[in-house]
């Protein structure tokens, strides 16, 4: 949002937002007198206060009542009036260090761990998702021939997940003359000649591989191989349903604005019924240069896709194996949360697990 501000409005702004954060009660100039130093007259505040209310920053609920933020007033309060917190994010990598145990534990475990934390610390609903299964990488790949005219492919991924494709080759009249023995030798150098150039690959980059490579005699293979790793690169894309970690929920559902019987079901239904769209909202990354650091990406209010979340803040990280991102972290509360604590909390999250998976 294009909404220009000068210096007195951005602070009594960040004053207003601040304090309507920590009260969840409307916000008068009064109050801000009080509480910030803010160096003009009751009179000039409310003035300001006008003027935001005006620009779409700020909106009165109740005639008579004080101002409270909008969804865009939140936004230019995240996006230029903040800074994440560096000491949230230290405690949160300190918890993680202290309290999660990669030697001994699953990976299950771990990220339920990781979630618990999250939630604690931030005060929302965590959401974890598990690694995704087309991230795994390349163990080995393996050509067999079953029958004369029909090869399999076998590929094993680090996780010890096997997928295996069919292939029915139609021999030439020469290759009809080739023994079983020979086939096999053939087969066993295409298999060498792809696990040197696919191991320890994510299946998301096996489309990578420069076909051309392969020796002219082994092209008839090329073409089913492309297309199975494609194919294997595309397999479960989207985050699944049933991997979301989800913490914090009787937490959040104390605070006010789920003080509804209507409000609760609200948010009960989004983690119960929808988590396929949820899942793929907490996955989506937002488009970034340095794809090597993770990037914090905050959806405030009717900027979020499902109904639901419209009265809600979703901020979200992906953790990464190298430079794949592999799973998702976030937080879910109220649009009235404390921005500066979420966003350090899910960032340092985020940074952790990437580290620990890389």
């Amino acid at each position: 949002m294009q909404v220009q501000l000068t210096n007195r409005q951005q602070h009594i702004l960040w004053a207003t937002v601040r304090h309507y954060i920590a009260t969840a009660e409307p916000v008068g100039s009064k109050a801000l007198i009080e509480e910030y130093d803010l160096g003009v007259s009751s009179a000039t505040i409310r003035n300001v206060m006008g003027v935001l209310e005006k620009s779409g920053l700020l909106y009165q609920p109740h005639t008579s009542a004080g101002r409270v933020p909008s969804d865009s007033g939140y936004r230019i309060y995240v996006d230029r009036l903040i800074t994440p917190s560096e000491t949230l994010a230290k405690e949160v990598e300190l918890a993680l260090q202290k309290r999660l145990h990669w030697e001994d534990w699953s990976l299950e475990a771990l990220l339920q761990g990781a979630a618990q934390i999250l939630a604690t610390l931030s005060g929302c609903i965590s959401l974890i998702t598990m690694p995704q299964s087309n991230t795994a990488l390349l163990r080995h790949l393996q050509l067999v021939q079953i029958e004369t005219g029909r090869i399999m492919l076998i590929v094993v991924t680090d996780n010890y997940e096997t997928h295996s494709r069919l292939m029915d080759v139609s021999p030439t009249r020469e290759e009809t003359k080739l023994d079983a023995e020979v086939i096999d030798r053939e087969l066993q150098i295409v298999s060498n000649f792809l696990n040197t150039h696919l191991r320890g690959q994510s299946l998301l980059e096996l489309g990578n591989l420069d076909w051309s490579q392969l020796n002219q005699e082994f092209q008839r293979y090329g073409e089913f191989l492309k297309n199975s790793v494609a194919e294997l690169s595309r397999k479960k894309l989207a985050p699944s349903a049933t991997n979301i970690m989800v913490r914090g929920v009787a937490e959040v559902l104390r605070q006010p604005e789920f003080s509804q019987l209507q409000q609760v079901q609200t948010i009960i239904h989004l983690l119960e019924e929808e988590q396929e769209q949820l899942g793929r909202l907490i996955f989506e990354e937002p488009e970034v240069e340095d794809h090597s650091k993770p990037r914090v990406t905050v959806r405030i209010g009717t900027e979020n896709p499902l109904e639901p979340m419209r009265t809600c803040t979703l901020i979200t990280s992906t953790y990464r194996r190298g430079s794949v991102p592999v799973g998702s972290v976030g937080v879910l509360g109220p649009t009235r949360l404390d921005y500066e604590g979420a966003i350090a909390v899910v960032a340092a999250a985020a940074d952790y697990l990437s580290e620990a998976f890389s």
